[in-house]
């Protein structure tokens, strides 16, 4: 009974190896009718699949799918697993769309190993060939001014037809259907952008955009691009910049931020500091700094500086610089002459030479306005005696 006991057992396990190896060596099939469907997104296309029929009957492991696409925004292939048979992702329409699929098995009957179909579906979609050759649009570029309104341009292909009609159009999750530009930019009589209100467009979601058109040759070439707000911000001109001495005639430079809806804390500054150096020279240096000041070590120098702002990459991925803010200047400091006593000194012997010389003229003065009185005096006298000795000598002649 032992020894057929153990025979029974040893056969039992071969069987069970034999079993999981049969089930574990074998090539899981890869998805089937691989589709791409596009809802008129502008690039957000809808990407689904089916089960392999060899696995319609399988229930004793879960079924999962590894969709691989290639991003052309990012240049580099994605890859997410699910278990649904659909996903939606962004493409660049003007580009190749590539997407392949692979099976993934996982339970009992791979003993608990993810098994992974050798080979995928795989489907590439090019782009549409429609429309006349060369006229899409060049240097498509957007600019959100202070976070407050965005403002979108493109050049016009000189390749398009005279009298032709450009459109813009875009859609975001949060719309049901594409909308088109409500307040068109015009140059030249023609259609250049389009200026996008205050949340008009939803921050950290992808903004698809289409220009299209139309020509008396036919419809012009499609231009698709997609973008999230937030990355192409540009914050306003700094326009309050001043400086500072502190008590020890320590110099410091400060600015303020201009009114606008950028976080304070999501900006970072560049400072360019331009001081005369020994030689006369001016010197330019750029220093990048969170602060909103700088303190500078010589208060005798003549200093000019300037700002600008752009917001730092712990808030969003990418950010334009704002322009620069207007250059202000600290004069140069005069330097104390080495001898002030001697100065002072100086003044003081002026002061007394003006004093003594006063002093000597009013007493000049008073001196010969009294010799000129007794002189008068003196003059009268002797006036009055001649006078008195002639009416005496009358009155004894008459005697």
């Amino acid at each position: 009974m032992g020894i057929k006991h153990s025979v029974t057992h040893l056969a039992t396990l071969m069987l069970l190896l034999v079993s999981c190896k049969d089930w574990t060596g074998f090539n899981v099939d890869p998805p089937e009718d691989l589709v791409i469907l596009d809802p008129g997104q502008f690039g957000r296309l809808n990407i689904t699949w089916s089960s392999p029929a060899s696995l319609i009957n399988m229930t004793e492991c879960n079924t999962m799918y590894q969709l691989e696409y290639f991003n052309t925004y990012k240049d580099r292939w994605m890859a997410i697993r699910t278990p649904m048979r659909s996903y939606s992702a962004q493409f660049d329409l003007m580009k190749d769309v590539i997407v392949r699929v692979y099976t993934l098995l996982n339970g009992p009957c791979t003993n608990g190993t993810m098994v992974k179909s050798v080979s995928y579906t795989e489907l590439v979609q090019k782009p549409s060939s429609k429309g006349v050759v060369g006229t899409s649009v060049r240097d498509f570029f957007c600019v959100y001014h202070n976070m407050e309104n965005m403002e979108c341009k493109w050049e016009r292909n000189p390749n398009i037809p005279a009298n032709s009609q450009q459109n813009l159009y875009f859609w975001h999750k949060k719309l049901e259907r594409a909308e088109e530009c409500k307040k068109y930019i015009i140059t030249g009589g023609v259609r250049s952008g389009c200026n996008f209100t205050e949340n008009e467009l939803p921050s950290f979601t992808d903004i698809n955009f289409c220009i299209n058109g139309s020509s008396p040759e036919g419809p012009l070439k499609q231009t698709f691009t997609s973008l999230q707000i937030q990355n192409h911000v540009k914050p306003g001109t700094t326009e309050k910049l001043y400086f500072l001495t502190g008590p020890d005639m320590q110099l410091e430079i400060q600015w303020e931020s201009p009114v606008w809806s950028v976080p304070e804390h999501c900006l970072e500054w560049e400072v360019e500091h331009i001081q005369e150096g020994p030689d006369g020279k001016m010197q330019s240096q750029k220093i990048v700094t969170k602060e909103r000041s700088l303190p500078l070590i010589d208060n005798h120098e003549r200093h000019c500086f300037r700002v600008r702002s752009t917001l730092h990459k712990y808030c969003v991925d990418k950010s334009f610089w704002s322009e620069w803010s207007h250059l202000t200047c600290h004069q140069e400091m005069k330097e104390v002459s080495p001898k002030p006593e001697w100065e002072k000194v100086q003044l003081y012997v002026y002061i007394a030479v003006a004093i003594t010389a006063t002093l000597v003229l009013t007493l000049g003065l008073g001196t010969m306005l009294k010799q000129r009185t007794s002189r008068q005096e003196k003059k009268r006298d002797s006036l009055l005696t001649d006078l008195f000795v002639r009416n005496s000598a009358q009155t004894m002649m008459e005697a």
